[in-house]
């Protein structure tokens, strides 16, 4: 049998590359500038190689009863990891993912193809465009991980994106973003003041040595009309290879301080990793893995 070799292709956003894993069958990493965008196991999409994306994957396990279909909306395409672990895990869901680069869309199709009847439809559309148009009370769970390169851009930081956000949402339908950033963390509570302002409901997921500001790294923030039932999230993400914590309620109040919503005319990228990045689980913390 012949050894899968690396693709290598230019895309909308850079050189993308697939790279297959030598110590997993039909397994492949894929990078777009040389920075980790996925890992996908073609034989077992339940996988997950990196941790930030079994943060997300503990949020899918928790959205409904196990089994159960959802409705998800995937801001965000890279290699359809996650979409691929949703469709495993819940036969029947109806997925939507929303993808502006049309180039990696046509080399994930064409090298890392989603089985039939997998319940997943793509889209070459802007994020918020296609979030805006989407139906009112219309998604159970939404899965932001939309990154320029190794920054989410900046209309997708905003308050009227966080409302648009919560217009899509069901009242138990839930939010999970992959964010970056670092102390003192104006970024990350300007995101979380955003949704403040929107979702009475919020969590954030993340190493402890990031949310203590030791460094730069990856922080899922989750938000809901409804409560968040944190304990299932608090036992997983303890679990993992590496632990992370759910800062939840009264904490949560106490790491957003003062910080303020930020409008579409104000709203920036996220901040740039440090040089050379530090590699979390698989990554770089700030890449646009999905």
């Amino acid at each position: 049998m012949n050894e899968p070799i690396p693709v290598i292709r230019e895309v909308d956003c850079g050189t993308a590359r697939l790279l297959p894993d030598v110590d997993r069958d039909r397994a492949w990493l894929l990078t777009v500038d040389d920075a980790p965008q996925s890992y996908v196991d073609l034989d077992d999409p339940s996988y997950l190689e990196f941790e930030y994306v079994r943060r997300l994957a503990h949020v899918v396990d928790g959205a409904a009863e196990p089994g159960a279909p959802l409705d998800v909306l995937h801001l965000g395409g890279g290699a359809l990891t996650l979409p691929r672990y949703v469709a495993v895990t819940r036969p029947g869901s109806r997925q939507d993912v929303v993808e502006a680069d049309r180039a990696l869309l046509r080399l994930v199709r064409e090298h890392l193809p989603l089985p039939d009847e997998s319940g997943v439809r793509l889209h070459a559309a802007d994020a918020r465009q296609w979030l805006e148009a989407t139906a009112p009370a219309s998604v159970d769970l939404l899965i932001a991980d939309v990154f320029g390169g190794s920054r989410v851009p900046a209309h997708l930081t905003s308050v009227e994106y966080a409302r648009a956000a919560g217009r899509a949402l069901r009242e138990d339908g839930v939010y999970a973003a992959n964010l970056a950033d670092s102390a003192p963390f104006a970024f990350l509570r300007s995101q979380l003041a955003n949704f403040a302002a929107v979702f009475p409901e919020l969590a954030l997921i993340g190493e402890p040595a990031v949310l203590r500001g030791r460094r730069f790294g990856n922080v899922v923030l989750l938000a809901s009309h409804a409560p968040i039932d944190v304990d299932p999230l608090v036992r997983g993400c303890a679990a993992d290879a590496f632990p992370a914590r759910v800062t939840h309620g009264a904490a949560l109040t106490r790491f957003l301080g003062g910080a303020r919503p930020v409008a579409d005319a104000d709203a920036g990228a996220t901040p740039d990793p440090p040089p050379g990045g530090v590699r979390v689980g698989g990554g770089p913390p700030g890449a646009g893995w999905g």
